[in-house]
């Protein structure tokens, strides 16, 4: 690493159709903008239908669209893409394989799916000026095990998928419902077999001890109050930072992503594992953290000279005519951060331009569908997302400067 350099982060692209028609002044500036960093990153929430065809293996939350979109993207300004999600196996491997095969033609860095676990595990790599980057991309789920990349054994072939950070739920019950529980199971049988019937296409989850039980498919820990948890799996862990280290070893940038879908009930609020993973990624060597998952923002944090972003919301939402359920203003508004990084990779700041999808106008409407791009929000409305950032990244000890939309490091 030599020289000063700036990378461009933004929410989530979920993208049904082109969108370089689009000439709203709005929009055109924020594509200036991107265009402007060296290093552009989002997350494709997408699955490619291409030459390798695929079949539908969900059921209302399905996605998939035609590899244009990857032209938008590239238009926009978008250099790299993270394609570890819940929808990069909507089509199957085909989805899978297609994906791969048109972001691999157009030139993004990418990482985060691959022809089986190994492969999905890679760091991509890119030389971008004079500088050698690296994207490690992940997935904790929710999902079943056929989602994610698996590597061939004697008996079974290899999978593509996505690259799966190990993660389980685990519901933590006090005595008298841990006993209703066990009443209920008992009342209608449960054995092995039956909780592996039931628990396909995935295995049934594995005992810790008795103090825990599988309530077809979902795990009650006995424990003195009652509390969710998720459990980050070690080994899975400990395989990720291997390759985070490895690439961060060569004198490259590394940047991490983490995908997920366990959010708290207040959806702005940071999982405190997620939090652990950040950290331990940063410890790794990991340069910068970007998640996404949870369609708002979530609060940022600078460790280690490092920025986490714990959730940057929605960048491109793409909906079908007739879906509801996304009426909360805060779906649509999000942040373009553009962090700016001494030649030895260290941060120096983070500037943010707050954004709507579909412009301000449409917020208290109901035509979701049609919010087809984002747009630079207005002073009024920019100052006030700003300042609510900045409220809840305090806690993180991150100061946001409102005024000139900016945190100094």
């Amino acid at each position: 690493m030599s020289t000063p350099f700036t990378l461009a982060l933004t929410g989530q692209s979920l993208i049904h159709h082109d969108v370089r028609h689009v000439m709203d002044e709005g929009f055109v500036a924020l594509k200036r903008l991107i265009r402007k960093a060296d290093i552009s990153l989002t997350n494709f929430e997408m699955t490619v239908l291409g030459r390798h065809g695929g079949w539908p293996l969900k059921g209302s939350n399905f996605d998939c669209a035609p590899a244009d979109v990857l032209n938008s993207l590239q238009d926009i300004g978008f250099t790299a893409l993270a394609l570890s999600n819940n929808h990069a196996f909507d089509l199957g491997p085909s989805g899978v394989l297609s994906t791969l095969e048109e972001v691999e033609a157009r030139g993004f860095l990418h990482a985060g799916t691959g022809v089986d676990a190994t492969d999905a595990r890679h760091a991509g790599e890119k030389q971008i000026g004079a500088r050698n980057v690296a994207l490690v991309a992940m997935d904790a789920g929710p999902g079943p095990d056929v989602m994610y990349a698996d590597n061939a054994t004697a008996i079974r072939p290899p999978r593509p998928g996505v690259n799966k950070l190990d993660v389980r739920r685990s519901f933590d019950v006090e005595q008298k419902y841990f006993d209703t529980l066990t009443a209920i199971q008992e009342t209608f049988g449960s054995n092995r077999m039956e909780l592996a019937n039931y628990a396909q296409p995935n295995d049934p989850p594995e005992l810790a001890s008795s103090d825990e039980i599988d309530f077809y498919g979902t795990i009650f820990r006995k424990a003195s109050s009652n509390s969710r948890r998720i459990v980050v799996d070690e080994a899975s862990l400990q395989g990720h930072l291997a390759t985070i280290r490895k690439a961060a070893s060569d004198d490259t940038f590394v940047i991490a992503y983490l995908h997920h879908h366990h959010w708290e009930p207040s959806w702005s609020e940071v999982p405190g594992w997620v939090q652990a993973v950040a950290r331990s990624c940063v410890d790794a060597g990991a340069n910068a953290f970007v998640s996404h998952g949870v369609p708002v923002l979530q609060p940022i944090e600078i460790y280690r000279g490092a920025p986490i972003f714990f959730g940057l919301g929605n960048f491109l939402f793409h909906l079908h005519e007739g879906e509801v359920g996304w009426s909360s203003p805060d779906i649509w508004k999000s942040m373009v951060a553009t962090c700016s990084f001494d030649g030895n990779g260290r941060l120096q700041s983070i500037d943010f331009v707050p954004i709507v999808i579909g412009g301000e106008h449409r917020l208290t409407g109901t035509d979701y569908h049609e919010r087809n791009v984002p747009m630079i929000a207005s002073h009024e409305l920019g100052r006030a997302m700003l300042e609510e950032l900045g409220r809840r990244s305090q806690k993180h000890g991150t100061k946001i400067v409102a005024q000139d939309a900016r945190i100094y490091c």
